[in-house]
């Protein structure tokens, strides 16, 4: 079992309009082992993608106090791409388009970055795993011969981003909003795709404002954030409250001094 854990973690990000250090992080506690599947909902401007960030290592989020690490071992120090080879993945709330390197191209280079380097995946078995996931999401091969990402709609780059996560098949999966944007069938697919992977040698932290895609990937834990923190644990019935009730009944029945930026979402 491999388990990442996030200790007391503050995170100060710089204000664009202020260029003023401001915290947004205020003691965030959060452990995820192998085989767990884990959704953080919130309102927006509370933190969960700015927690998505600081776990991959974005250097424009400072951590001022705790830490983060993977079986006891600190990853604070590492950069993005060391962090990625510990067997951390994000697929991103808006994914990148990069000119003149091709899906295929991408996807294998980050396969072998987590090989050792004299054995490289075999182009056979890269290719026949490829062309298996590549039908899972309902993607067609040209796609993988395009540039990352470019022309990709919306849709297109999230199930995307699910082919990287299972070519890659990382220790843990950070699915930032991968819901956002997506209509029900592909909101399917996506979820197909995730459900594919081996749940054991995975944990997976979902960020999402919505119960909807609670009902395709079921989390073994809901974690509510609000200010800052972590303010409530359950299971799939919290979801359910909160799709009924909304983040402020259930700030105010845990009487917390908290302004929700978006009470509505």
């Amino acid at each position: 079992m491999t388990t990442l854990a996030i200790k007391d973690l503050h995170v100060n990000v710089i204000d664009p309009d202020t260029e003023v250090e401001k915290e947004i992080l205020k003691g965030v506690n959060l452990t995820i082992n192998s085989g767990e599947t884990h959704a953080i909902m919130g309102p927006n401007g509370t933190g969960k993608s700015t927690m998505s960030e600081t776990i991959m290592g974005n250097p424009n989020y400072h951590v001022t106090q705790g830490d983060i690490t993977i079986d006891g071992v600190s990853i604070l120090d590492l950069t993005v791409d060391e962090r990625a080879r510990a067997g951390l993945f994000l697929a991103m709330q808006y994914p990148a388009e990069i000119k003149g390197i091709t899906n295929a191209e991408f996807i294998q280079a980050a396969v072998n970055a987590r090989r050792p380097e004299n054995n490289p995946i075999k182009i056979t078995s890269f290719l026949d795993e490829l062309d298996e996931n590549l039908k899972t999401l309902n993607m067609t091969e040209e796609m993988s011969e395009r540039y990352l990402n470019e022309g990709f709609s919306g849709g297109e780059k999230k199930r995307n981003e699910i082919l990287q996560m299972m070519m890659i098949k990382p220790h843990f999966a950070i699915l930032d909003e991968i819901d956002s944007g997506l209509d029900i069938d592909a909101l399917q697919v996506v979820s197909h795709g995730v459900n594919s992977m081996d749940k054991q040698q995975m944990g997976t932290l979902m960020i999402t404002h919505y119960q909807r895609i609670l009902n395709y990937i079921k989390p073994d834990f809901i974690h509510v954030m609000m200010g800052g923190k972590i303010v409530k644990t359950g299971g799939f019935e919290l979801a359910d409250e909160l799709e009924n009730n909304g983040y402020a009944a259930l700030r105010d029945r845990l009487n917390l001094n908290i302004d929700l930026v978006d009470e509505n979402v």
